[in-house]
């Protein structure tokens, strides 16, 4: 895992070269090397000291490696083929460079190093855009093209490492974070749409627009070309999407099997490395399955696990987490952050992550890539992506129960219902008021939402400044009239919710040179679970991660493949916050927060004063307005 950077010009155009400037803010992704490549008519030059041209070149790589595979400098960046045509900057791992190298050899490539950047390489060089779903790996890379002159910019099947650009008339620049677009002029404005679908849900990272007008991010599975001759335009294309049908064929049994074998093969191919791999741990069903995966694939492997235990006794999973350690026979490190110590990290965590974030719930996170990094892990496994393709959130018992209700199955919608509200964390009248949200339009929820409370637009929103920037509230669940709403909602929050929650994966592990795999996320698993009849995936009882606790017994044990709660790297955040309280109120009462005129900073005190005596329950409204207030405050968003 690395970070790339880059800036293409238009012959003659007058940019500046903030080269250095880069390449040290990206250390943090790559500390282990660094180095450029600049190409103007036809001239090519790589190096790792930048000394700024005469003349603007046409071109410009940047990269800083971690190294994790062949960590010789055979693997260093950017690398290009032997024949001078292609060049590229690489960010992420192609798991199985081994097969994919193998059948390079068959046609007659050889190759001068073991990494996978090279494999990669070939593989363009081969099959051009072809080539991109026949990798299974994370990656967002940039190739330059000597001989048709253009540069190619891909991102990985699911986005699981980032790629941001901005466009304007004489120039396109991309990279692995926001910061490195600042420095090549970035317009600061904000994306009022963006804005307001992530102070509502919490959303911004989905699709190819940021909470920046100008900065926008390549989709996961796209790539696009830019040509060095031509008109700067972004036109992405799709290289891959997820199955949409059902498949019949397959028994309850037949599917768990065949789910256990793709998951096996999938954690070995993300054991591929060169650097020691450990893995965080929840004591969950997902980063358990991982661990004991591990296991039962390297049975003399050291395992060292991460865990972030709850100073709370209702949300401490430690006993689940001994449990697994115990079963894996692994070294086990605990941390226990405090509000204290969230305090003193806000500002560097949440400058990391580019982007406001979801809840506190991410210094958890932050503190076990730390813990990692402390303890000599260079690569983590993670369980993320598990809980959007298997239902493991609540919200996707509702969506089972709309997806009865819309075929008209009355008796197992009502049969489901009263199972699924014994579930910790659900109760009839949260599903059903969910369910509606899925099977309602937006029109018509406004008035139901005034009813029970939760407005798509409250009260601490300027809604007029919204409107003037044409924002409409809308629900973001509702889901037309597809007979298998549960489906549905798995397939969008592949897109909605996950590219967040892999922005907090990539942030918070580089943050700490550490290199975070997602053995949950690649195409063939994926494609096999939304293949599979939704109650393979929510069971009848209410059961969700149904057909992959039944693919895990005798590898996982019973004790964690049975847990009906759903806890996470769920943090104490009412108590956290309310020992914030101070700084709460200094940030909300800033005048930077008065001068964001999205939101009503007095409105907000309210909120959190009402939260804070116990009069309310604690919505996240108070966190998502902290975050956009340093954010605002830290890059100097314009609101104008």
């Amino acid at each position: 895992m690395c970070g790339i950077a880059g800036l293409v010009l238009k012959q003659g155009c007058e940019h500046r070269l903030p080269v250095r400037t880069i390449i040290e803010q990206m250390r943090h992704r790559g500390p282990d090397d660094h180095g450029y490549l600049t190409y103007s008519n036809g001239m090519t030059m790589l190096g790792r000291v930048w000394e700024t041209p005469g003349k603007n070149p046409e071109v410009v790589f940047i990269h800083r490696r971690l190294s994790i595979l062949d960590l010789s400098d055979s693997g260093s960046q950017p690398m290009g083929t032997r024949d001078g045509r292609y060049f590229i900057t690489f960010n992420g791992e192609i798991y199985n460079h081994v097969e994919l190298r193998e059948e390079l050899e068959r046609f007659g490539h050889e190759f001068s190093s073991r990494s996978d950047t090279e494999v990669l390489l070939a593989a363009y060089a081969a099959w051009g855009a072809n080539a991109f779903p026949r990798l299974v790996g994370m990656f967002a890379f940039a190739i330059l093209d000597t001989v048709r002159r253009v540069v190619i910019l891909a991102r990985d099947f699911f986005g699981i490492k980032p790629l941001y650009y901005i466009v304007n008339r004489d120039s396109f620049a991309f990279a692995s974070e926001l910061r490195p677009l600042l420095e090549f002029g970035a317009d600061r404005r904000v994306n009022a749409e963006r804005l307001f679908e992530y102070l509502r849900f919490g959303l911004c990272d989905y699709g190819s627009e940021t909470l920046l007008s100008s900065v926008s991010q390549l989709a996961a599975a796209s790539y696009l070309e830019f040509p060095l001759d031509g008109s700067f335009k972004a036109l992405p294309a799709t290289y891959w999407k997820p199955v949409s049908y059902t498949c019949n064929d397959l028994s309850f049994d037949e599917a768990a099997n065949q789910l256990r074998d793709v998951f096996l093969k999938s954690v070995a191919l993300h054991l591929r490395s060169d650097v020691p791999v450990g893995s965080a741990l929840s004591g969950g069903i997902d980063s358990s399955s991982i661990v004991l995966a591990m296991r039962c694939l390297e049975p003399k492997q050291e395992i060292h696990t991460f865990s972030y235990i709850a100073d709370d006794a209702v949300l401490s999973e430690e006993r689940w987490v001994d449990i697994v350690g115990d079963a894996a026979c692994a070294h086990v490190h605990k941390v226990r952050p405090t509000a204290e110590e969230l305090v003193a990290d806000f500002d560097h965590m949440t400058y990391a992550l580019d982007w406001p974030t979801g809840s506190t719930s991410l210094y958890a996170q932050y503190c076990v890539f730390r813990a990692a990094r402390e303890a000599g892990i260079k690569v983590m496994l993670d369980g993320q992506g598990a809980d959007e393709i298997l239902g493991g959130y609540r919200f996707f018992l509702a969506a089972r129960l709309a997806s009865l209700i819309r075929q008209g199955r009355w008796a197992a919608a009502a049969t489901f219902l009263r199972n699924a509200a014994r579930w910790p964390g659900a109760d009839k009248k949260t599903l059903i008021c969910t369910a509606a949200d899925y099977l309602v339009p937006s029109f018509a929820q406004l008035p139901l939402r005034m009813l029970i409370g939760k407005e798509l637009a409250p009260e601490w929103l300027n809604q007029r400044w919204f409107r003037l920037r044409g924002v409409t509230p809308r629900s973001v669940r509702y889901s037309a009239q597809e007979p298998e709403v549960l489906k549905q909602s798995l397939h969008r929050n592949l897109t909605g919710l996950l590219p967040s929650l892999l922005r907090y994966e990539d942030r918070n592990s580089m943050c700490f040179s550490v290199e975070s795999r997602v053995p949950f996320l690649i195409p063939e698993l994926v494609n096999l679970v939304l293949s599979l009849p939704e109650e393979y995936i929510v069971a009848p009882d209410g059961t969700s991660k149904a057909v992959f606790r039944q693919a895990m017994r005798g590898i996982v044990p019973d004790e964690i493949l049975d847990r009906r709660d759903k806890i996470g790297f769920n943090t104490p955040e009412q108590k956290w916050l309310s020992a914030m309280n101070s700084w709460v109120y200094q940030v909300l009462g800033n005048d930077v927060a008065r001068e964001i005129p999205a939101i009503h900073s007095s409105a907000v005190k309210r909120e959190w004063e009402r939260m804070e005596q116990g009069r309310k329950p604690l919505t996240e409204c108070v966190w998502r307005c902290l975050n956009v207030i340093r954010w605002t405050e830290r890059f100097q968003v314009q609101y104008g």
